[in-house]
């Protein structure tokens, strides 16, 4: 049934009467921030534009948005169902993040499985001062409910995001929750910086995975300074051009405080994210630096992948359970999470992003 919304053109807007590319889009938007989200495909976030500057932060992939319904895969593996559609930004990853895998009976693709499937949407609160959508799920394949309220207020540039995880099962049921946010050019450049309030820099084991491996396999140090292969300090900090031509994945533990930002000094804008570490104890690094050589990337893309989750190691949920941070949810139990996305205008390094979203950057020498 179509609902017919008060159109404003002005203060906080939404609207969910899109279609792109055969997918209903929902639009939310303030004076400072629009955000586009794929309500029939996983609810993903396919854009965050900081208005101002004309900065859209989420990575597009080389196919961008496609729509699932329509097209009949050309192979059953799990890894290719997930990058077959896989436009880039920002999804919601629930059950199983990482490889495919298997667990209790269930067959795990990768990233499966919520964020290829049609959510439910509706909006909470259309005004010039909020504007507010709920969004929610039911996986297959496990009992999980899952619902996401996105909220805007007028002359803010942060999204509030309020999330819930249910297991509607009778039994205890793991899971792995990820929030998958990929940052790519123009915004991302070799005058990008990441700020994060330190940890334990974790590098995935194995430096032979994939041929443009640059960092030492399972090298671990005080964040942000790792090694190459050859024992080269590399801080991780600095994001390399294109040209260096690497592949490879990291992870950051037993941070302090759940926050980080990307900065690109040279055109004074940025992206930060705040998240509870309580629940997402372990920050994913995807360096896609121009290495991704053969299937799918071909050295076609320029990315990083900034991801809190609630578990470590790429090997799917099997792989989680097996190492003791799947995430437990108990028959009847709901997880919350209280997150925040925001865009701000400074070259500064950042020094915290408070749970409310708030940026303080380093004063001036």
């Amino acid at each position: 049934m179509t609902q017919y919304q008060i159109e404003r053109n002005y203060g906080c807007r939404v609207s969910d009467a899109w279609t792109f590319r055969g997918l209903k889009t929902a639009v939310i938007e303030n004076e400072l921030l629009r955000v586009v989200v794929l309500i029939d495909k996983g609810a993903d976030i396919y854009q965050f534009v900081h208005k101002p500057t004309d900065t859209d932060f989420l990575w597009r992939s080389p196919w961008g948005v496609r729509d699932p319904s329509v097209r009949i895969p050309t192979s059953g593996y799990g890894e290719s169902l997930w990058m077959d559609v896989y436009e880039g930004g920002w999804q919601t990853v629930l059950p199983g993040g990482g490889f495919p895998s298997r667990h209790m009976g269930a067959d795990m693709g990768l990233h499966a499985e919520v964020s290829t499937v049609p959510w439910d949407a509706a909006i909470l609160e259309d005004t010039p001062d909020v504007v507010s959508m709920r969004f929610w799920v039911r996986a297959a394949r496990m009992p999980f409910f899952f619902e996401k309220t996105l909220t805007l207020r007028s002359g803010s540039a942060v999204l509030e995001i309020e999330a819930r995880l249910t297991n509607e099962g009778e039994e205890p049921v793991p899971c792995v929750w990820g929030e998958h946010i990929a940052l790519g050019a123009p915004f991302l450049s070799e005058d990008c910086v990441i700020d994060l309030p330190g940890g334990t820099l974790i590098n995935e084991e194995g430096d032979d995975w994939h041929p443009n491996v640059k960092l030492k396999g399972g090298f671990k140090g005080p964040w942000p300074m790792s090694q190459l292969k050859d024992g080269t300090p590399r801080d991780l900090s600095r994001i390399p051009p294109k040209s260096f031509r690497s592949y490879d994945m990291s992870y950051i533990a037993d941070m302090p405080d759940g926050w980080y930002a990307v900065t690109n000094q040279k055109t004074g804008v940025g992206f930060g994210f705040h998240y509870p570490t309580d629940v997402f104890k372990f920050l994913w690094y995807w360096h896609s630096f121009g290495g991704g050589f053969g299937y799918p990337w071909y050295g076609r893309t320029y990315n990083v992948g900034l991801e809190p989750f609630t578990s470590f190691g790429n090997a799917g949920l099997a792989g989680a359970v097996e190492n003791g941070t799947a995430l437990l949810v108990q028959p009847g139990e709901t997880v919350e999470t209280s997150q925040r996305a925001v865009a701000f205008s400074n070259a500064s390094r950042v020094t915290s992003i408070s749970p409310d979203g708030e940026v303080t950057v380093q004063p001036p020498a």
